[in-house]
């Protein structure tokens, strides 16, 4: 793939964001597209005029287009997030007088959509609709007890190696979580049952933990996609269901069920507990019962 190049500069930050800050590979090639898109766009009215030198009228003017063109609200903030860091970047290295962009967000304007995610009766149907008579209806079944009760994201499962199932400690490794985020997952009880039954199986001790069907190459998302929605329509769940859905389903489960939200954040492999907000749809009228459950004294708070 080619490289975007940038301003010189601006290709230091880049450098500092991976060097200095740590941030994965993928996260900066993120930034990196970022800041060459909106570099482009500005070259058109304010040709050789560095970002940090820019207005915050010219920033209005590129979401204002950005937004007629159809991006949705939440890239345009994850851009801006990229943006507002070079500038204060810049701002600290003393090339600008001052960011711009600081304090403007978008994300108080974001609507919060609730993910979908199965009831527990759907969950429980959706698992008794995957036989276990063959080798191959027995990986997927375990796909999709993975999904769910582990809460992995499509890739995550992918990439799964064989070593990565911790039998001493009866754990699972994820190794290339988003942003190459490390994370271990204890495995319900249940689910380890099967999983260890299907180690014994594979009597394999190196590779990846799913290949397709005749174990040629590692299991691609397409498949898991196709395993979860056959599964779903097997058990009759109505609307889409996908993998994503089964994520979703655990943080929610999880949410459900009392545990908190840092322990699920930790879990899915969330950066902090803010990402894990999604989830807090399951507690409307919980709040209330909470409080109410304190043991106040009636007469002593009159």
């Amino acid at each position: 793939m080619t490289r975007l190049e940038l301003d010189p500069w601006v290709e230091g930050y880049l450098n500092y964001l991976g060097d200095v800050r740590r941030m994965s590979p993928r996260t900066v090639i993120d930034v990196r597209c970022t800041l060459k898109k909106v570099s482009e766009f500005m070259a058109k009215s304010r040709p050789q005029t560095p970002l940090w030198k820019l207005t915050l009228d010219d920033y209005l003017r590129w979401l204002g287009e950005a937004r007629a063109a159809g991006r949705s609200e939440s890239v345009l903030a994850k851009e801006l997030s990229h943006l507002r860091g070079l500038l204060d970047y810049a701002w600290r290295s003393g090339r600008a007088d001052r960011n711009v962009l600081d304090g403007f967000s978008l994300q108080d304007r974001l609507r919060k959509v609730e993910p979908r995610c199965l009831t527990l009766d759907e969950a429980q149907r959706l698992v008794r609709a995957c036989p276990r008579q063959s080798p191959r209806e027995r990986r997927s079944r375990l796909v999709v007890l993975l999904l769910y009760g582990c809460g992995l994201r499509t890739n995550e499962l992918c990439e799964l190696d064989v070593p990565d199932v911790r039998v001493e400690r009866q754990e699972m490794f994820v190794r290339h979580g988003k942003g190459d985020r490390e994370r271990t997952i204890p495995v319900p009880a249940s689910v380890w049952t099967e999983l260890t039954a299907y180690l014994l199986e594979q009597c394999g001790k190196r590779g990846a933990l799913f290949r397709t069907r005749f174990k040629r190459t590692r299991i691609r998302q397409g498949e898991v996609g196709e395993i979860v929605r056959a599964a779903a329509e097997r058990a009759a769940i109505a609307g889409e269901t996908t993998p994503r859905t089964l994520r979703h389903t655990f943080g929610t489960h999880l949410m459900d069920a009392g545990v908190g939200l840092a322990v699920i954040a930790s879990l899915m492999g969330h950066r902090t507990p803010n990402e894990t907000g999604v989830y807090l749809h399951v507690l409307p009228g919980k709040t209330q019962a909470a409080v109410d459950s304190l043991q106040l004294d009636k007469e002593e708070t009159r």
